[in-house]
Formats: structure tokens, C-alpha cells, sequence
């Protein structure tokens, strides 16, 4: 049976995937300010001398520049304690550079875990791995 906490934490994550797909910078940017700790340690690849709440929206306007009909679509959502797991398949279409790689026009599909660590109702710690192997061999990057 999980917890009040539980259901509200898995609700904060079920409120920022839905931000997410909007595809709107200014809705996400919202909803990290709204869900995340600006001092969020941020354990996955993220730009240098970006730290916090900060390296996120950098993350969120490389992604939406690269792919702007980005999609995550949940898969699994497991929540315990003060953590949520999350899995999704990650869909979009290569249409700005992304990683050095110009344009491809080229469709993706990728998995990625996170889980995260409330605090105070907020995120405060993310750790994430993204297939990005499967993500560069779909666009070219990489030889199948």
C-alpha cells in the first residue's frame, strides 16, 4: 500500500512528464521550478558548468532544439520511501543539431530509467541513464 507521500511524489513525476510533452521550453521551465530544488545534484551527462535546477532546463532546451516533437511515454512508475523509479521509451525526430550532429531528419526511439529522491515534496537528487548508444546508432552517429 503506498504511502500519502508515495502518491504525491509519483504525482509530481506523472505532472512533469506531462510538461515534458508539451514541447513547450516555457511550460518546462515552469515545472522544474514548480518540482525541483534549484540545488538538485543531478547525477547523469549534463552540460558543462550547468549545476542544479539550471543543468535540467539546459538539458530539456537541447532536447526540445534537437527533437521539438519529443515524447516520453511512461512505462513504469515504482515509488518507495522517498524515491520514484521511473522508465520510459523516449520517441522524436532529429529535425535541429543535436550532440555535434547536424539535422538527419531521422526518427528515434530510446529507453531511459531515473530515479529520483524527494525532499520537502521536491526533487533533490536525479540519477539517469538514457540508451543514448541506441539514440546515435539510429541517427547515424555510430555504425549498426
Amino acid at each position: 500500500m503506498s504511502t500519502a507521500r508515495e502518491t504525491t511524489n509519483k504525482a509530481t513525476i506523472s505532472r512533469f512528464v506531462n510538461a515534458v510533452n508539451t514541447g513547450d521550453a516555457e511550460i518546462i521551465s515552469k515545472a522544474i521550478d514548480e518540482a525541483v530544488e534549484p540545488s538538485v545534484l543531478f547525477h547523469a551527462p549534463v552540460p558543462a558548468g550547468a549545476t542544479g535546477a539550471q543543468a535540467l532546463k539546459h538539458v530539456w532546451t537541447v532536447l526540445l532544439r534537437a527533437f521539438p516533437d519529443i515524447h516520453v511515454a511512461v512505462e513504469d512508475v515504482i515509488s518507495e520511501g522517498d524515491k520514484v523509479v521511473f522508465r520510459a521509451t523516449v520517441t522524436g525526430t532529429h529535425q535541429g543539431e543535436y550532440m555535434g550532429l547536424p539535422p538527419t531528419g531521422k526518427s528515434v526511439t530510446y529507453n531511459e530509467i531515473f530515479i529520483f529522491r524527494f525532499a520537502g515534496g521536491r526533487l533533490a537528487e536525479i540519477w539517469g541513464v538514457v540508451d543514448v548508444f541506441s539514440q546515435m546508432q539510429q541517427l547515424g552517429a555510430i555504425p549498426a
